[in-house]
């Protein structure tokens, strides 16, 4: 059922493009020795973005560090708030309709990573 919900995600949630989308950001940020971290949470966001059904973002380990809130604090004030509002309103739109509430449920997900990606990790449900 998951790959049946990942594969209409990804040709009508927006998925391949959101894929797209991160993908380019993080070889973008990567060209430069300073955004290297925050280029690896935009390929952890690509993957999430191409099949967030049966996966979920938790929390990598407990007492990770102040870099991690540092680096989160940094990624919130120079996009992840827009990020995430993004995903917010897309959430929105898709809740409008029975059908796509679902896709809603995926993009609060996406949000919630989106904001604060360091110290999360993608794991199955």
């Amino acid at each position: 059922m998951t790959f049946l919900l990942n594969l209409l995600w990804i040709v009508f949630g927006g998925g391949i493009i959101l894929f797209i989308e991160y993908l380019l950001s993080g070889i973008a940020l990567c060209v430069t020795i300073i955004g290297i971290p925050f280029g690896v949470q935009c390929f952890k966001l690509a993957i999430f973005a191409l099949a967030p059904f049966g996966s979920e973002a938790v929390e990598a380990s407990p007492g990770g560090g102040c870099l991690q809130v540092i680096f989160n604090i940094i990624w919130i004030l120079l996009g992840g708030v827009w990020i995430a509002l993004t995903h917010l309103a897309l959430a929105v739109l898709f809740a409008i309709t029975i059908i796509g509430i679902p896709f809603a449920v995926q993009h609060m997900k996406m949000a919630g990573l989106a904001l604060t990606p360091f110290g999360k990790v993608i794991g199955s449900d």
